[in-house]
């Protein structure tokens, strides 16, 4: 396991916005860098979840399916975390609502990455789930036009989000990343926007972040670009 509060990602999500997603690295190999993430699947097909140490694949055909050991990814972002601030008994009035929670419990934090994990009853939570590509190299802004968007109401359940910087934009998403799974592992997703009370967050700064990349064809003839409009409007 990685050092407490180290990220490891794999690859860009520049690479996403582009359409470069037919492999990557396993499920097993992604568990044995920290014990939450977020991420996605060969082809997008679905979200990625990581949650105490088991990969989940979060798709819009059935409930939650814990990931097969050599299921591949080809982008994620896992830590082992080690929580170093919490905040318990709060109401989240909606999304960016947690801008204000982490800076008050880690204040002066904008420019390092930020991995938390949130517990809490949501009265509301919408999340999205992308269907996977229809063809080989279909970018992810053109996925995100016929993605699954669900609203749950009154649910159990928890989130693994990470902040990132500003600058750090087509990196990973710059800002929140946050998804969701049920208590009950019955559903889950990208999340969009949430209401919840009685919410504890628990968070801690990760000033260190290991970056592999993929050393495929398709990765390394592709040009990417910082989509910065598309990557506001996919990722909510």
């Amino acid at each position: 396991m990685a050092e407490p509060n180290t990220i490891y990602q794999y690859s860009l999500l520049s690479a996403l916005m582009a359409g470069v997603c037919e492999e990557g690295i396993t499920a097993s190999k992604l568990s044995s860098k920290g014990n939450q993430g977020i991420g996605t699947f060969a082809r997008m097909n679905g979200e990625l979840i990581l949650l105490d140490g088991k990969v989940y694949q979060l798709t819009p055909n059935g409930p939650p399916r814990e990931a097969s050991a050599n299921d591949q990814i080809p982008f994620a972002m896992a830590v082992n975390f080690v929580p170093t601030h919490t905040k318990t008994n709060f109401t989240i009035s909606n999304k960016n609502s947690l801008n204000e929670v982490l800076e008050e419990i880690l204040p002066q934090t904008n420019n390092v990455f930020i991995s938390y994990r949130i517990e809490a009853r949501f009265s509301s939570i919408t999340v999205r789930m992308v269907r996977g590509q229809e063809y080989k190299g279909q970018p992810l802004s053109e996925l995100g036009e016929n993605q699954s968007v669900q609203t749950y109401t009154d649910i159990d359940g928890i989130i693994v989000g990470f902040r990132s910087p500003q600058p750090w934009q087509g990196f990973s998403v710059a800002g929140k990343h946050l998804h969701f799974i049920s208590l009950d592992r019955g559903r889950g997703g990208h999340v969009l926007e949430m209401v919840a009370s009685d919410a504890k967050l628990s968070a801690a700064v990760a000033s260190n972040v290991h970056v592999e990349l993929p050393t495929s064809a398709e990765f390394n003839t592709t040009n990417l670009v910082v989509d910065d409009a598309g990557i506001r409007k996919v990722e909510g």
